[in-house]
């Protein structure tokens, strides 16, 4: 069976954030399938998508401290500044597992 639907998932500032709760609810054909691939496209020039198992909630806080020195705010080298201050450090979403 194979299935395709566009998922709008609420607007968020910076950081890493949960989003298995929004995909769970935007695909309730999930729930009844026991094997299964799932592919998320990103439909956003500096989003990014990070897959992690969710056992200790510091690891997103150690992403987050790593990213805030690996894409800084206002970076004199970034060209995409369009779309404001955050864009380029901001548009990173975690699907983590619960």
């Amino acid at each position: 069976m194979w299935h395709q639907c566009d998922i709008r998932l609420r607007p968020r500032g910076r950081g890493f954030h949960l989003i298995t709760d929004e995909v769970l609810r935007a695909l309730p054909e999930l729930s009844s399938s026991r094997v299964g691939l799932l592919h998320l496209l990103l439909q956003h020039t500096s989003a990014s998508l990070a897959i992690n198992e969710n056992a200790d909630p510091e690891v997103r806080g150690d992403l987050e401290r790593h990213f805030r020195v690996l894409a800084p705010e206002r970076a004199p080298h970034y060209r995409h500044v369009l779309e404001g201050d955050d864009d380029m450090p901001a548009h990173r979403t975690d699907c983590t597992g619960t």
